[in-house]
């Protein structure tokens, strides 16, 4: 890959970014939202990626120059392949990074975590004076634990966290994706005041409320998003498989990708309820957000494990920003951040709970329109327009020292 043919989106940087990320660019709104929030004042942003089959290697994007140099399939089952890709992007990112940073002298590096590890990406940058941040998205070793049906006691558990401690101190300051995990990070890892929580907030170029063109009376339930165990998308049909004579007229859409795919595909057929059931393809996140406006129900069923339970779903949000009510799972991390007046509860990894909240949620229109006004009040105080000011001044204090 070419490092002098890319063509720069913008003028002349005030200061040059790096990001790193073991995500696909184009599908990882976190990423794009500080990328873009930079790039739209000036600053040169350069993101390193994953790459999908048939994606050009560089690509320029609301003026982020994207470079993706490594490919990589969702459906990772054994832990020697997941953490084998692991240590491969980080060598690549390693040595990418580095090349680049010859060429422009980056003032900062951004990391997005997971893994944590890949912070050590940019040490090249960091001994020339450039400032790191770990961006931890998902806690790795609980992360794990969930992945793999692991043990807390377990030998490569404890190893997670050292790297977690090492990985932590290396960088000049840590971002994590809510304040459960801020306080678990600062009970084992992080010291003083280094760190801060930005969750992950909706585009809000990409949801906001619009006038739905549904047109027939099917009543539509969705769930849009990545298909791991710790997502419960398994209870949400088991639930449906309940009540499923009692709604005719409902459907359930499941988007998404992931190791737990086939799995839940078998779990519908063999249910035989393929009639309420059904699996869409995986789409770009704009055309997603399309079909969640016109979805009459969104549902988060999350597992209450250690991760399942502390694990912000952005899926919330999104819906709410879209006018959606949410029927959500009653997880530590929810319960935090919301209430009844704003989202439908039901009680975690308990199907008939589930059931029954689907059933109230389809019989009762006006509770499902009151859910809708109140999240969208609850989101004026509550969204990246108002959180990006934290993010644009803890760069210019790392940059600057101000």
């Amino acid at each position: 890959m070419s490092l002098t043919s890319d063509k720069r989106g913008i003028g002349k940087p005030r200061n040059r970014v790096c990001m790193l990320a073991y995500s696909f660019y184009e599908n990882d709104g976190r990423v794009k939202r500080y990328a873009e929030t930079l790039a739209s004042r000036g600053n040169q942003v350069d993101i390193i990626s994953l790459k999908k089959k048939g994606q050009p290697t560089f690509e320029c994007l609301k003026g982020v120059n994207v470079y993706r140099i490594q490919e990589r399939s969702l459906e990772e089952k054994g832990k020697l392949i997941y953490f084998e890709r692991l240590i491969r992007f980080l060598i690549h990112s390693t040595y990418f990074l580095s090349i680049l940073h010859l060429k422009y002298r980056y003032n900062l590096v951004h990391v997005h975590s997971i893994p944590d590890f890949e912070i050590f990406a940019a040490f090249w940058p960091k001994l020339s004076g450039a400032k790191l941040i770990i961006d931890i998205h998902d806690i790795v070793p609980e992360l794990y634990m969930s992945k793999f049906n692991s043990n807390a006691n377990g030998f490569l558990f404890k190893a997670l966290i050292a790297i977690e401690k090492l990985s932590t101190a290396f960088a000049d300051h840590v971002i994590v994706s809510n304040h459960i995990w801020e306080g678990r990070l600062h009970s084992r890892s992080v010291r003083g005041n280094k760190c801060t929580t930005i969750l992950n907030y909706p585009d809000p170029s990409i949801f906001y409320p619009r006038i739905r063109k549904k047109t027939d009376r099917k009543f539509i339930m969705m769930y849009p998003g990545t298909l791991n165990l710790h997502q419960g998308v398994d209870l949400a049909i088991n639930a449906i498989e309940k009540i499923a004579e009692q709604m005719p007229e409902a459907e359930f859409h499941i988007y998404g990708r992931g190791s737990e795919l086939e799995k839940l595909k078998q779990m519908v057929t063999s249910k035989r309820i393929e009639h309420w059931i059904r699996f869409k393809s995986h789409l770009p996140i704009e055309k997603i957000a399309e079909l969640m406006a016109n979805a009459d129900l969104g549902i988060i069923p999350k597992r209450n494990n250690l991760f399942g339970g502390e694990a912000f779903s952005t899926k919330s949000l999104e819906f709410m920003a879209l006018g959606v009510p949410v029927i959500m799972s009653e997880t530590k991390i929810d319960r935090y951040y919301f209430n009844d007046s704003v989202v439908k509860f039901f009680e975690p990894d308990n199907v008939d709970s589930l059931a029954a909240a689907i059933l109230e949620m389809i019989k009762n229109e006006q509770k499902r329109k009151k859910l809708s006004e109140n999240a969208l009040k609850f989101l004026e105080n509550f969204s990246w327009e108002k959180k990006k000011i934290e993010y644009i001044d803890l760069v210019d204090h790392l940059i600057h020292g101000d």
